[in-house]
């Protein structure tokens, strides 16, 4: 038998390599297989885009992605190319031979890496025998009327095809590691398993599908974990099958992951198999980071906010835009998985406690979430009519008064401010004002819904009261469609309009791992999640104290729902009540946490789980150091030796000013980032972290 070869990583200019010179990349092929290659459904595709940089500057030639065809998507995002290497060309024109549709080219997106598209139309007459063979295998029977499930079937039958295609071409080397993500592509490994193909198999669940069906029908999820019949479960969902094709790709796995702790949780009651490897979603960090203008960019999008609040709220406009803050939610429209319901509830306590206490705050708060509608609405539409109506009458009577001014003092005199204005600039001013008026409430929606009367968030809104009324200090929008720069009323993108606002709210019920958040945090973006959710985990996992640094999480898994919304409501007082140099103190801070969420250090947990599957596949040829999985100690932020940046509202029942001159000058930015700095390191080898290490994670708590 030959060594096997030691599998471990060091790092070089912050990116991981290989440790063992006899161990080349070259030496291996690693694809990566899921339906949102090139594909956007959901949040895999933002995990598969913003990973393959990092992933191929490790791998170079070596790695592909494999993903289904649609044309509309590939004319847009693919640059056609020839394979690079000789024995994937082979396997794809065997394929061709016979009648399937193989597209290979480069997705463009940073990183550039080779994409093996298969068409699924054009292999959909071998449906009915690729589903007799995966019976076979697997005694699972797939329903006609399911296309989704059907079309897994003949993704993943092409898949194991041309992967038993390519493995057959080699003899020893190079060995192929094949990632697959989600049950849509779990039937190639099932295949490939069945098949006894030499292929290392990983397989990834982002959610499992009977948690996300069972939290969506309000069932106490967590707490009934060993509770629930899955097998009965599933099939009073119509699931049964699905539900059969995640747990046998699962278990055929030679490694299995998981992106949290939370959903590794649910995936050995749900799934019955313990993760081998978590590993945490990230994001490209150079796509967000605006170095240190971040601040300013909030600044300008903030003014560009306010703009549209001066029409929609014309005629109310009642409260100073310089004491506003603009709280946002936004993702699918999972009513309570995504905790819109409790965060509605939580708003109408903070509403009745900035009435009582008789503060000078008002919250805007926006909801993001797509809905069915029927275009815009037209009052909502007039408000902005009106705001550019007033601000080409205040310029054309600026333009006048200007040239008087100019005049006069040409003259050598102070002109009389009496007389300035004419009778016409006063009639024009009133007739102006007079526009203002409205003899309705400012609308909680920004478009006309379909079925209003069933919809969940105004139906809520309705039982609560948040009507926009002059007395409310919260103030709600739904705005139930995806953000474009291109939009009449809010002309801007996502990531601007996420920058203009000062808080994020994610009070999620049911989140594996969470994006929005994330997105926030390297865009310098306080935010609110729970630890229900993969993001607020893994945060609590690495900050000491993550409300310090803008991050605040809600605990939904052992308090009551109405303990969790009363945290939720403290946790939004306690923001309002912070000064304006608090809160750009914590944006600072919030923003130094976006290196925790680079892919160069998350990547780590997916080259550990590949390691673990080579060894598993090959033990003749691989052998993983017993120092593994990775850990994350020295990677904890301690909590920040300044003053911290928000008031303590368990110590207060009233608004109070922020902390006295002398203990605000303690605040150091530069001090405090460095020590920062010293707390995220390079990544460093898969094993045990060096004597001396393992008390720096509080070496500079207080």
């Amino acid at each position: 038998m030959p060594l096997a070869r030691s599998l471990s990583m060091t790092s070089l200019n912050g990116l991981p390599q290989w440790e063992d010179e006899d161990l080349p990349v070259e030496d291996l092929l690693l694809f990566e297989v899921s339906w949102e290659v090139t594909n956007k459904v959901g949040g895999i595709y933002t995990v598969i885009q913003t990973k393959a940089k990092t992933t191929a500057d490790e791998w170079g030639e070596n790695y592909f992605l494999i993903g289904p065809y649609f044309e509309h998507n590939v004319k847009t995002q693919v640059e056609a190319c020839e394979p690079p290497n000789p024995a994937v060309k082979k396997a794809m024109e065997t394929m061709k031979s016979q009648g399937c549709q193989v597209f290979f080219g480069r997705w463009l997106i940073e990183g550039s890496p080779y994409v093996l598209l298969f068409d699924i139309g054009s292999a959909a007459w071998n449906l009915d025998r690729w589903k007799g063979e995966f019976w076979d295998v697997s005694n699972i029977g797939i329903p006609f009327h399911d296309r989704e499930a059907n079309d897994a079937v003949i993704f993943g039958s092409l898949t194991a095809w041309f992967l038993k295609e390519l493995s057959s071409q080699f003899d020893d080397k190079p060995n192929i590691i094949a990632h697959f993500h989600e049950w849509q592509a779990g039937v190639g490994l099932i295949l490939s398993r069945s098949q006894k193909l030499p292929v290392a198999t990983i397989f990834t669940t982002h959610a499992t599908l009977l948690g996300r069906y069972l939290c969506a029908a309000s069932i106490d999820f967590y707490n009934n974990l060993e509770q629930f019949d899955i097998d009965k479960e599933a099939g009073e969902r119509q699931i049964y099958h699905r539900y059969c094709m995640e747990r046998a790709s699962v278990h055929c796995a030679h490694v299995f992951t998981t992106v949290s702790q939370i959903t590794a949780v649910e995936a050995e009651h749900m799934l019955k198999r313990n993760p081998d490897v978590v590993t945490p979603n990230g994001l490209n960090i150079k796509k967000f980071s605006a170095m240190h203008e971040f601040q300013n960019l909030h600044s300008m999008y903030k003014a560009r906010i306010q703009e549209f609040i001066r029409g929609h709220f014309y005629g109310h406009l009642d409260f100073s835009l310089e004491k506003t803050l603009f709280f946002f939610i936004a993702g699918r429209y999972e009513f309570s998985n995504k905790g819109a319901d409790m965060f509605l509830e939580a708003l109408s306590r903070l509403n009745f406690l900035l009435r009582v206490h008789k503060t000078d705050v008002t919250v805007v708060v926006f909801f993001i979430m797509p809905a069915k509608t029927n275009n815009f609405n037209v009052e909502t539409l007039k408000g902005q009519a009106v705001r550019k109506q007033l601000w080409d009458t205040a310029q054309s009577v600026k333009e006048k008064f200007g040239k008087k001014l100019y005049n006069a003092l040409l003259k050598g005199e102070i002109p009389d401010l009496n007389k300035i204005l004419d009778r016409d600039d006063i009639t024009i001013m009133k007739r102006a004002i007079f526009s203002t008026q409205r003899h309705c409430l400012p609308p909680v929606t920004t478009h006309n819904m379909i079925d209003d009367g069933n919809d969940p968030i105004l139906n809520t809104i309705r039982r609560i009261g948040l009507f926009n009324n002059r007395t409310d200090r919260v103030k709600v929008i739904l705005h139930p469609e995806f953000l474009s720069s291109t939009s009449p009323l809010l002309p801007l993108d996502y990531e601007e309009f996420v920058r203009g606002c000062h808080l994020g709210v994610f009070p999620s019920y049911y989140e594996p791992w969470g994006y929005t958040p994330a997105e926030c945090t390297v865009m310098g973006i306080p935010s609110v999640t729970t630890n229900l959710s993969g993001f607020g985990c893994f945060m609590q996992e690495h900050v000491a104290d993550p409300a310090a640094y803008g991050i605040y999480i809600v605990d939904r898994r052992f308090l009551s729902p109405d303990e969790s919304c009363n945290q939720l409501t403290q946790f939004l007082y306690g923001f309002c009540q912070q000064s304006r140099r608090q809160r750009i103190i914590q944006r600072n801070r919030t923003e130094r946490l976006s290196d925790l969420l680079d892919w160069r250090y998350l990547g780590r947990y997916y080259m550990h789980a590949r390691h673990l599957a080579l060894s598993r596949t090959f033990p003749d040829k691989f052998e993983m150091e017993p120092s593994a999985p990775p850990k994350t100690e020295g990677f904890r932020y301690p909590r920040p030796s300044s003053v911290p940046p928000s008031p303590s509202v368990s110590q207060h029942s009233s608004p109070h000013h922020s902390e006295d001159e002398e203990e605000d000058e303690r605040y150091d930015e530069d001090e405090e980032a460095e020590r920062d700095r010293q707390n995220i390191k390079s990544p460093f080898s898969l094993g045990a972290l060096p004597e001396g290490k393992k008390k720096q994670h509080g070496e500079y708590r207080n």
